[in-house]
């Protein structure tokens, strides 16, 4: 349940006054009812004691006189408040509107997110936008209630937070793998935040295991890191976390959907047993690594209730962000499964498969050059093709990292493709072309992709290459941007899905009948997938 829209966004929100601020209403009625589908969407601020919660906190509700909302957690700190330490606020899924808006401040958040303020300072985010910093900090601050360097602070200390309760990790070495540059710099940020030292969460979390490290730990703990000297640097890591989500969750789907266009080496998955697994390599910034992700009830508990577990294996501590932040973009972590299924279910035709499929995903993607080729590699051809395609250019050109998850190779970059694809990339030649010339194009700086581009523009940028339609931008705007309101009205399985429905199977009335589920036609488009093809969720085929 979506409380926010990309034009009603303000930095807080007070004067409780139902006639005149309704969102003020909703969102009181939500922390008055320690609803959990809002966490994450809003911060709760209370002026009587200095403190900012999540919607759910099972605190008492204060009174609306002394409540302020805010957007982010940043802009509460930069308010003067501390995080509640019963309900811990910075534990919950990321924001739905900075994961599927395109406004500026959408596509600065996700840049944020992966980490790029802190490797490449405000004037790099700048940079990226294509704006001055002066303008991005000035859009921040009016929207969101904090600038960039505010936002990548927080965002340190949420990373530092999960670490510090969820793994066994030393002190220093969360420091340095939630981004900090000293360890001074961690414990004053922490103290300031979360008004407690580091160790003390870690205690207050934790207390069964507070100090239990290495050999001699409960399984499942992450043994401690090599030293890492105090003014940090690359090392090997491999850590191990619980991500937050909110639910239902259709991991089924998810992992059907990854399992499906595997690529060998790069990727495997296993779908057999309770416990629902995916592992694939990743091109980080500092260096390679890898990750394996698995959805499913907590060891020795047979039923307890599944939980989304990344184990995470890191070249350098310091990509821990951005490998999250890709590993949630993957799995569609972030979406506001509430908002979608009401939605969808208004339409008889998709109701009963909402029941069947509650908290549907998109999924999305780690690398944003690599869902170009796998899309540009799959036109015309069966989602098994493709996957024998791209299996055999990884083999042939992609660069070897073993795994300790199983994936041995890591993706062919641009560069690798452009220079020694023609004798690998196989079909009609005016589709290896395109694939040559994407490759080309990305990796001479022609065309650069990222989660942040303004939709039309990287539509616009892809379409005027040779050999890429309206189908692969839209496939990539689907994938890369998480663009919510995509239907891939010409795909030949997504009709086939519709007509498996009763929808209209013709290209012209099913776009014309899908625009009442507007702005989730993407969410739809994975029901119609579903109906044609249940065990892959899959589009089969782009038709010309």
């Amino acid at each position: 349940m979506t409380t926010t829209t990309t034009a009603a966004r303000t930095t807080a929100q007070t004067a409780p006054d139902p006639a005149r601020d309704p969102a003020f209403t909703e969102r009181y009625r939500a922390i008055a009812s320690r609803d959990r589908r809002f966490d994450g969407q809003f911060i709760t601020a209370v002026r009587s004691t200095g403190i900012y919660c999540r919607p759910s906190c099972p605190a008492r509700t204060p009174r609306p006189e002394n409540v302020t909302f805010f957007l982010t957690s940043a802009a509460a700190h930069e308010a003067g408040y501390r995080a509640c330490k019963r309900c811990l606020p910075e534990a919950v899924p990321g924001t739905p509107s900075w994961d599927l808006g395109h406004d500026l401040s959408a596509r600065a958040m996700r840049l944020v997110a992966d980490g790029v303020v802190d490797r490449e300072g405000v004037d790099g985010l700048a940079a990226r936008l294509g704006y001055s910093a002066r303008h991005v900090h000035r859009v921040l601050v009016a929207e969101l209630g904090a600038g960039p360097v505010a936002l990548a602070r927080a965002l340190r200390a949420q990373t530092a937070r999960a670490l510090l309760t969820g793994t066994d990790l030393r002190l220093a070495d969360v420091a340095f793998a939630a981004g900090f540059g000293s360890v001074r710099q961690f414990n004053d940020t922490i103290t300031e935040v979360f008004d407690t030292t580091p160790s003390e969460l870690r205690r207050r979390a934790r207390p069964d295991r507070a100090g239990r490290t290495g050999p001699g730990a409960p399984p499942g703990t992450t043994s401690p890191l090599p030293d890492v000297p105090e003014t940090g640097g690359a090392t090997t890591a491999v850590l191990d976390l619980t991500l937050p989500l909110r639910e239902p969750y259709d991991a089924p789907g998810v992992f059907a959907f990854l399992a499906a266009r595997a690529v060998d080496g790069v990727e495997v998955a296993d779908l057999a047993g309770p416990v629902l697994s995916y592992a694939r390599t990743l091109a980080l910034p500092h260096g390679p690594g890898a990750f394996r992700a698995t959805y499913g009830p907590p060891p020795g508990r047979p039923r307890g209730a599944p939980r989304f577990h990344v184990e995470l294996e890191l070249t350098s501590v310091a990509d821990l962000p951005a490998a999250i932040a890709r590993v949630r973009r993957l799995f569609d972590l972030d979406a506001d499964p509430a908002a979608v299924d009401a939605a969808l279910a208004a339409e008889p035709a998709l109701s009963a498969s909402v029941r069947a499929a509650p908290g549907i995903r998109v999924p999305g993607a780690v690398d944003a050059a690599e869902i170009l080729v796998r899309a540009l590699v799959g036109q015309q051809i069966s989602v098994a093709a493709a996957r024998t395609h791209l299996s055999r250019l990884a083999a042939a050109l992609g660069t070897p990292f073993a795994s300790r998850f199983g994936p041995t190779l890591l993706f062919p970059t641009p560069a690798r493709i452009a220079e020694d694809g023609a004798a690998h990339v196989r079909g009609p030649a005016r589709r290896t072309a395109a694939v040559l010339g994407a490759a080309r194009a990305l990796a001479d700086g022609t065309l650069a992709l990222s989660p942040a581009d303004d939709p039309a523009a990287q539509r616009a940028a892809l379409e005027a290459l040779p050999g890429v339609g309206p189908w692969t931008s839209g496939y990539v705007a689907l994938r890369v941007l998480h663009d919510p309101d995509v239907l891939l009205d010409g795909d030949l399985a997504l009709r086939a899905g519709a007509a498996a429905l009763g929808l209209p199977d013709d290209r012209r009335a099913l776009a014309a009948h899908a625009a009442r589920w507007a702005p989730w036609r993407s969410y739809a488009a994975m029901h119609l997938w579903r109906a044609a093809a249940p065990t892959t969720t899959a589009p089969a085929k782009e038709t010309p």
